[in-house]
């Protein structure tokens, strides 16, 4: 039985031209480049805020073991 996650991305090509043609309704031939811009800057800002939390994490843990190994070598 397949998962039903791979099932969602299981699309033929008339599906995906189908909901192209519902987005260019929806949205209008104008507006798509917009729309696109949009969620691009939005997908980078995700990226750049996950990379600054991933330094973050790095960063403290590098702390930690600095600390650490000063209090071993006392």
């Amino acid at each position: 039985m397949k998962e039903p996650v791979l099932l969602f991305f299981n699309l033929g090509g008339g599906e995906i031209f189908v909901i192209l043609m519902i987005v260019l309704l929806f949205f209008g031939s104008k507006r798509i480049p917009e729309v696109a811009r949009n969620l691009g800057r939005g997908i980078r800002q995700f990226k750049d805020a996950a990379d600054d939390i991933q330094r973050d994490i790095t960063d403290s843990v590098s702390d930690v073991r600095k600390k650490i190994e000063e209090d071993n070598d006392k």
